[in-house]
């Protein structure tokens, strides 16, 4: 008995009931539900195999795992050098028990997104309680874009490495916070965000010599990612060239594909491609989405706090319904932007940075897929958002409703071989 309080004391049972929930959700529908479809003109039959975790960047992490990497002066031309070291590197000692490698992948991302659940609950748990805590966890295991830390890519992994990272610096455990912050740049080029932040807190704590050479450790991990490429391709930048073949030219912020995300959002995809309001009917529908917004705040003292709550739960159902995924990513990155600053004394300062760090790059990527997918990528929004919802409990529950929906959507999609994020 004294064995059980203490489990859901220290919070391991609900770490390990959220992560487990998720993970079963991800897993029976892509396992069992997806293949009750049938197969897309543009994908693939999901079926009940290891298969449906693997789409996408999967097949270049187990190109490396099997094969190594591969690289030409084409710059046109994928390659696996574009695609960071660590994860085909554990994922390949996994396979030496004797898994495959698709196995071998969804071990290490899974054992490793467990791994930040737990240090995320009890570093939250540290600095503000138990609630905001499960909520900053509920919010990391329950995000659709979780997902990710299920199938076989690096988002697992690379939460691990920059949690880990964060909160060792954030603790002044300067040796901790180099070797994952080195990981971290090994894991995936976003963790170089990690070099200012951690920079910039050193310089504005006055923390001394230990805190910058840590800051600048981070950054071992790509070169030596960067001088393996140069012994072996004669380009210690090849990583970076390759990117022109998914990328072409574009650097900066993403302009024209932001705006046009924002007139799908506004009038719709039919008439953004026409020029003209060819169809009335999703701009109508808009207009009076926002329109009954406005009105449900306006009169929410005369409603009531609950009714005002439905409605908006109802309206925003109806935003996502005819606006699709378009909605979600400008809520996410945008919506992000704003909750970090928002939320700046509030958190340690040295997430708050990384948080601003890690948007500044990728709003400066030229283009906008997968945009969303790293923005869920920031550890700093999940515990910004915890303290929210902690604050605000009744919001959280229809969120992490509605979390669920786009999960279980997101799933099917992924194991079709559909585009996500």
């Amino acid at each position: 008995m004294n064995i059980r309080k203490k489990i859901l004391a220290n919070g391991l049972f609900f770490v390990i009931a959220m992560w487990l929930s998720s993970r079963l959700l991800i897993a029976i529908t892509m396992l069992l539900i997806a293949p009750l479809f049938s197969t897309p003109s543009n994908g693939v039959s999901a079926t009940f195999s290891w298969d449906v975790f693997y789409a996408w960047d999967s097949v270049w992490y187990e190109r490396i795992m099997t094969s190594g990497y591969d690289f030409s002066s084409n710059f046109n031309e994928m390659h696996t050098v574009a695609f960071f070291p660590l994860f085909p590197l554990l994922s390949r000692i996994v396979m030496y028990v004797g898994f495959t490698p698709k196995v071998a992948g969804i071990l290490v991302n899974n054992s490793a997104f467990f791994a930040v659940s737990l240090i995320l609950f009890y570093w939250v748990q540290e600095l503000y309680g138990t609630s905001t805590a499960r909520w900053a966890t509920a919010t990391l295991l329950w995000c659709p874009y979780s997902l990710y830390g299920t199938v076989i890519y690096t988002e697992g992994l690379f939460l691990l490495c920059t949690t880990s990272a964060l909160r060792s610096f954030d603790k002044k455990q300067y040796i901790w916070a180099g070797l994952w912050g080195a990981l971290s740049t090994a894991t995936r080029l976003p963790g170089v965000a990690l070099i200012p932040a951690f920079m910039f807190v050193s310089w504005k704590e006055r923390r001394g010599i230990k805190a910058y050479i840590a800051s600048l450790t981070v950054g071992l991990g790509i070169s030596l990612y960067s001088l393996y490429c140069q012994i072996k391709f004669g380009d210690a930048l090849a990583f970076i060239h390759v990117q022109k073949a998914w990328r072409g030219d574009a650097t900066g912020f993403a302009w024209e594909g932001w705006w046009m995300m924002l007139m799908q959002i506004t009038v719709g995809f039919t008439n953004w491609k026409s020029g003209y309001i060819k169809d009335p009917l999703h701009p109508s529908l808009f207009l009076i989405i926002i329109i009954s917004g406005c009105l449900l705040w306006r009169f929410r003292l005369h409603l009531g706090m609950i009714k005002f709550r439905y409605g908006l739960y109802f309206l925003w159902l109806l935003l996502w319904i005819l606006t699709g995924d378009e909605i979600v990513k400008i809520a996410l990155v945008f919506g992000g932007i704003y909750l970090l600053w928002f939320s700046r004394a509030k958190i340690p300062l040295v997430t708050v940075a990384y948080g601003f760090s890690s948007f500044a790059l990728i709003l400066n990527t030229g283009i906008t897929p997968s945009a969303e997918r790293y923005a869920y990528g920031i550890i700093s929004l999940s515990m910004a958002f915890g303290l929210l919802l902690a604050r605000y409990p009744r919001w959280g529950y229809p969120i992490m409703y509605f979390f669920a929906i786009l999960m279980f959507t997101f799933s099917i999609r992924f194991a079709r071989d559909l585009w996500v994020a």
